[in-house]
């Protein structure tokens, strides 16, 4: 079966969307898309890293999107204005990152591959890797659902309930940055904060309860990526933009439906 490009792929794909759903609910719940974006955009960083290194792609992406998120979960603890400070990490880091990739020797003509993903060439090692880290992100939300939500919902209320939010925001830190790390390969750096916010926000317009919103985020993640790579196939298109596109037509119809069911 792994021997099947395509399986692999939509293997990968339904992976990432198993973890990026439920998490991108709590993404879209905080307004956390400029968080997604600067964890994201420091994947980079972590590639050039590790090429340079030698060590493992998704363990350098994985060091150095953990350490933005902590920096950023830090920097929005002790108040700062995070719309500005992140809008600056973000692209910050995503510069710092091409500007080290450039100095690797025979990385620049792959480049396109860890900017957008290249989940046709995902290898069964990799599918071990995106799955690990999915059940790692799934596991950890499920633990500490309750504990999210009511953090999530209202903080005087977590601090009622005998519960820390900045420990709970910890945790989503976490999970977003092993997210990251694992989808690298299948959307690439600059798209993997869409395939957290877009099923997510098409989502919402259906769902009553946060867990329904959650589960039919991971739905639509993993239909938007069967579908992506049903384009990709049929018209020769990039793999990942096409799943992001997918998605996008997903939440095009959710929120037209949302709105007839309004009028």
């Amino acid at each position: 079966m792994f021997d099947d490009f395509l399986i692999r792929a939509a293997l990968a794909g339904i992976g990432v969307a198993l973890a990026a759903g439920p998490l991108g609910a709590f993404v879209v719940w905080r307004r956390m898309a400029y968080f997604g974006d600067a964890t994201s955009h420091a994947a980079i960083l972590g590639v050039a890293l590790a090429l340079a290194s030698d060590l493992p792609v998704g363990l350098g992406t994985l060091a150095v999107a953990l350490l933005m998120a902590l920096t950023v979960s830090t920097l929005a603890a002790r108040g700062w204005a995070m719309d500005t400070t992140l809008g600056v990490l973000a692209h910050s880091a995503l510069a710092f990152g091409l500007v080290a990739v450039s100095f690797v020797p025979g990385v620049r003509t792959d480049l396109s591959a860890y900017l957008f993903g290249d989940i046709l060439a995902v290898s069964a090692a990799d599918l071990v890797f995106i799955w690990g880290g999915a059940a790692l992100v799934v596991a950890l939300l499920v633990w500490r659902w309750s504990a999210l939500l009511t953090s999530t919902l209202n903080e005087d209320l977590a601090h009622a309930s005998g519960l820390d939010p900045d420990r709970e925001r910890l945790i989503l830190t976490l999970a977003l940055a092993l997210t990251v790390a694992v989808a690298l390969k299948v959307v690439g750096a600059l798209l993997i904060a869409a395939m957290l916010i877009i099923p997510a926000a098409a989502a919402r317009g259906l769902a009553r309860t946060p867990e329904s919103m959650a589960v039919l985020a991971a739905l639509i993640g993993a239909a938007a990526t069967l579908g992506g790579l049903q384009l990709s196939l049929l018209y020769d298109t990039p793999a990942g933009p096409s799943i992001v596109a997918a998605a996008a037509l997903a939440f095009a119809a959710s929120a037209t439906l949302g709105k007839l069911r309004r009028t």
